[in-house]
């Protein structure tokens, strides 16, 4: 009797691994890989942002996901410097999305 119970909870144990393994959806993003990806998205951007000249784009925070969704935040002087940050996000190798949380200083 202790057998059967033993293969039946090593049977169930074994159809949950996959759903185990899925069950954290950041779980790939502790891989090395993935992390660097991230890394060398965020770092493209943070260069092309300060080659603009434009200080304010040199302060823009950029967060990657590990699919390649970008999402900048920060203040700048004017909606063109906002929609300049967006399009040199968008322009960069390996991101899928962008999305803005930009704020416009009033009175700058």
């Amino acid at each position: 009797m202790k057998a059967k119970l033993a293969a039946a909870c090593f049977v169930v144990g074994t159809l949950l691994i996959p759903f185990a393994a899925h069950a954290d959806g950041d779980s790939d993003r502790m891989h090395p890989v993935t992390f660097v990806k991230d890394s060398v998205i965020t770092t493209k951007i943070k260069a092309k942002l300060a080659d603009e000249k434009i200080s304010t784009l040199a302060h823009i925070k950029v967060d990657t996901d590990r699919k390649g969704g970008v999402v900048l935040s920060g203040k700048v002087k004017s909606a063109e410097e906002e929609a300049r940050a967006v399009s040199i996000a968008r322009e960069t190798e390996g991101v899928t999305s962008v999305k803005s949380k930009i704020k416009i200083r009033k009175g700058d």
